[in-house]
């Protein structure tokens, strides 16, 4: 949007606002592995007091975690920050490496995992593959949370990290026949096709997943967001600058066909300069930004804009993981 028109309407009740249609996904936000991990530590709170500590950030969004730590939850990126103590130690949906829950076990924490089960399946698969011999690869993105966990499934040096198609082609395996990969589960889809597809290739022996490791969630996400893309001027993606999944439904919009994406975390990042009046922009978030996030954006828009919202479906989603035990109802307090 120009300034002149936002100034005009500030300045001149009586001229109407310019035309705005805004293409809102379905699915966008939260999934069910972060309404499980973010539960998890609102139950904690609940059942246990405050503080709950709470290793990393529990989702990768400021204003849930900002939310948690108002309400008693002490984020910490590591075991030794936490004192001695009988209450909660949470470990974030992104899931750790098997030393980590070694090290709270030997202090005798209380620990609630809140690692999500589709993030364990990738863990199981690299034990399992590595149990059977096989030289086991992780596409994924170095330094993420989630690399970082299930790479720490395996001794060092056991998992090789892939990034790239080019990273393939670099790699020496010390026997092409027995290799095996897995997947961090926020990847762009199509990317990550591309780098299985030159694995298989090069080495035509090799075990992948049984099925796909990239989440019901992001797959949905991004299949939302390549919808709307071709239709609109400027894509908006809801999400915090180290989410990965976040990150990935900006390069889906902008290889979908939509000239302009862009990560907001909140209304105040809405770029205007890149709005154009009469046009159409497509609102989604990631799969851990909250849906009053989304309202927030869409209120922005709508304050300056004549917003026509329609909301463009393309998956149902129920799906629903179980907490915790000692979070149920029927089980004690500590």
């Amino acid at each position: 949007m120009s300034v002149n028109a936002g100034s005009d309407k500030l300045t001149n009740a009586s001229q109407p606002s310019p035309d705005l249609t805004v293409l809102l996904a379905a699915p966008r936000g939260f999934c069910a592995g972060v309404d499980r991990a973010i539960k998890i530590v609102e139950l904690a709170l609940e059942k246990f007091g405050a503080p709950v500590y709470v290793r990393h950030e529990i989702v990768h969004n400021r204003y849930v975690v900002d939310s948690l730590r108002s309400k008693g939850a002490i984020f910490v990126e590591d075991l030794d920050e936490i004192p001695d103590t009988a209450q909660p130690v949470i470990f974030s949906a992104h899931g750790v490496a098997k030393s980590v829950p070694e090290a709270a076990k030997h202090r005798n924490m209380f620990v609630l995992d809140a690692t999500c089960p589709l993030v364990f399946k990738v863990h199981f698969e690299a034990v399992r593959h590595h149990e059977a011999g096989l030289q086991v690869l992780l596409i994924g993105h170095a330094g993420h949370p989630e690399v970082i966990g299930t790479m720490g499934q395996l001794p060092d040096g056991a998992v090789h990290l892939i990034e790239t198609v080019a990273d393939v082609d670099a790699f020496k395996p010390d026997d092409p026949e027995k290799l095996a990969f897995t997947t961090q589960t926020t990847l762009s889809v199509d990317d990550t096709a591309e780098i299985a597809a030159r694995l298989k290739q090069r080495f035509p022996a090799i075990i992948g997943p049984h099925k796909e490791d990239i989440c019901y969630a992001t797959t949905n996400r991004q299949a939302a967001v390549k919808e709307i893309a071709p239709q609109c001027d400027l894509v908006l993606v809801v999400g915090a600058p180290n989410s990965s999944n976040s990150l990935r439904l900006v390069e889906v919009a902008q290889k979908a066909g939509c000239p302009v994406g862009r990560l907001v975390q909140r209304a105040a990042d809405i770029p205007w300069d890149a709005v154009v009046e009469g046009g159409t922009i497509g609102v989604t978030a990631g799969a851990s930004a909250p849906e009053v996030l989304v309202d927030e954006i869409i209120e922005a828009l709508s304050s300056r804009y004549q917003a026509n919202v329609k909301v463009v479906t393309t998956a149902e989603e129920n799906v629903a993981f179980n907490i915790p035990r000692a979070l149920r109802d029927n089980s004690p307090a500590a």
